[in-house]
């Protein structure tokens, strides 16, 4: 059995997904602030993606100047709430803290960060000033990090902006993909409400962009940024692939962050995958009472793309590694009741299938965490947009698409990263489209 009990209420799955990193309250972050040695050249801050003057907003929380400790967040990283939740800081900034060179807990920078902005948000504090008019308008197309965090910083310049999504809530996978024990949808919809109220952008929800609507945007507006992220979980072309209970991943957590206990799981879980995705549908398979949970990969422990802790975080509620195998077919009949596999060995960089070494495991739910598809076919409707090998947009320096007045940043552009990467990217984006648009 499982160490989670089916959850059948709202407060039962509360309690089987509380927050991993819950906030601190004053006292916590007062003393938590006053271990900081506020580092010269802090190597906690040249190990974030948006550069956040760390130490100083560590300080500013240490001399009870918190609504300064939330200004200087937000000037680097206008997802400074969410981030605080979900980057993975264990590899990032707490990662870089000297502390850990001395075998000393490194400083919870995280929930700091997230002190901090919590409490502009819950009190509306207006920490932006907005650059006057300059009669131009800038589409945008996604309202997830890297969308979103253009907006504000287009905003900063004078621009009008408008966002098209093509879902009903903002803020793209960190509403909609990010595990529920990281933070819940309450937290990161109330940042979104903060930023629209505070830098009065535009967006227009249900409404998906394609053809004519993108010409008409084209004509419309003096520059795109796209930011759509990228599509649903690839096909593994598998036989037994469409069995009922074989799901992808993305879709899954999506579901379980709109529905919540209502989340269908299986009692025996097989999840297919070595990433951070996979990491998070594995704990979250245990954490809604799955008997078992099983996260099988095709290579070595060593190799999975998961960050070490995901992966001590999956095995700390449950879940069960199995290494070097590779799956070959769903088996059920209609429904999914097992997967066959084949194991595997290295030979250099190749993997080997090893002869005569098939076996079957029996399940009753299949979670393929093995990657997104590229959104090709939105993306060839634009004119002069070029994509690298992997189907990723290639972009110059500046976050514009070859020639065109199309700019992009996020998991379209970089494959798919952390909530953190593309709001950098969203932000330098806007800078680039504020040069071209001034020349």
């Amino acid at each position: 059995m499982g160490e989670f009990n089916k959850p059948t209420s709202e407060s039962e799955f509360s309690k089987n997904f509380s927050q991993i990193k819950p906030l601190m309250n004053e006292t916590e972050a007062y003393y938590e602030s006053s271990r900081c040695l506020f580092c010269y050249d802090a190597p906690c801050q040249t190990a974030c993606p948006t550069a956040i003057d760390i130490p100083l907003f560590i300080r500013q929380i240490s001399s009870g100047n918190v609504t300064g400790s939330a200004e200087t967040i937000y000037a680097s990283n206008y997802f400074g709430n969410a981030c605080g939740k979900v980057c993975p800081t264990e590899v990032l900034c707490e990662g870089a803290c000297v502390y850990n060179e001395q075998n000393v807990k490194p400083i919870e920078i995280g929930r700091l960060q997230n002190f901090a902005t919590r409490q502009a948000i819950d009190e509306n504090k207006n920490l932006f000033k907005l650059g006057d008019p300059n009669g131009k308008k800038v589409a945008i197309i996604g309202a997830g990090p890297s969308g979103i965090s253009c907006a504000c910083e287009l905003r900063t310049l004078g621009y009008a902006v408008d966002i098209f999504e093509a879902k009903d809530k903002p803020s793209g996978l960190t509403v909609h993909g990010v595990a529920p024990y990281k933070i819940e949808n309450e937290e990161v919809l109330d940042e979104m409400e903060y930023l629209q109220n505070q830098f009065g952008y535009q967006v227009k929800y249900n409404s998906p962009v394609g053809g004519d609507d993108l010409r008409k945007i084209e004509s419309d507006y003096d520059a795109v940024f796209v930011g759509i992220g990228l599509g649903n979980t690839s096909m593994l072309g598998l036989p037994g692939e469409d069995l009922q209970n074989c799901v992808g991943a993305t879709e899954l957590i999506e579901e379980l962050r709109q529905n919540h206990h209502k989340t269908e799981i299986g009692k025996n879980v097989i999840v297919l995958g070595g990433g951070n995705t996979a990491m998070d549908a594995a704990s979250e398979s245990a954490r809604m009472g799955a008997e078992s949970v099983i996260l099988s990969y095709r290579r070595g422990t060593e190799e999975m793309g998961a960050y070490e802790f995901e992966y001590d975080l999956a095995k700390g509620v449950g879940v069960r590694g199995l290494f070097n195998a590779q799956p070959i077919e769903i088996l059920g009949n209609g429904k999914v009741e097992g997967v066959k596999f084949v194991k595997t060995e290295a030979s250099g960089n190749q993997l080997k299938e090893v002869a005569r070494s098939e076996f079957e495991i029996a399940c009753d739910m299949v979670i393929k965490a093995t990657g997104q598809i590229k959104q090709k076919e939105f993306l060839g409707q634009i004119e002069g947009v070029q994509m690298d090998g992997k189907g990723r947009i290639v972009i110059d320096e500046s976050g514009r698409i070859g020639v065109t007045k199309y700019f992009a940043g996020g998991d379209a552009v970089n494959g798919g990263a952390e909530v953190v990467n593309a709001a950098a990217e969203g932000k330098g984006a806007a800078s680039g489209i504020d040069k071209f648009l001034s020349e």
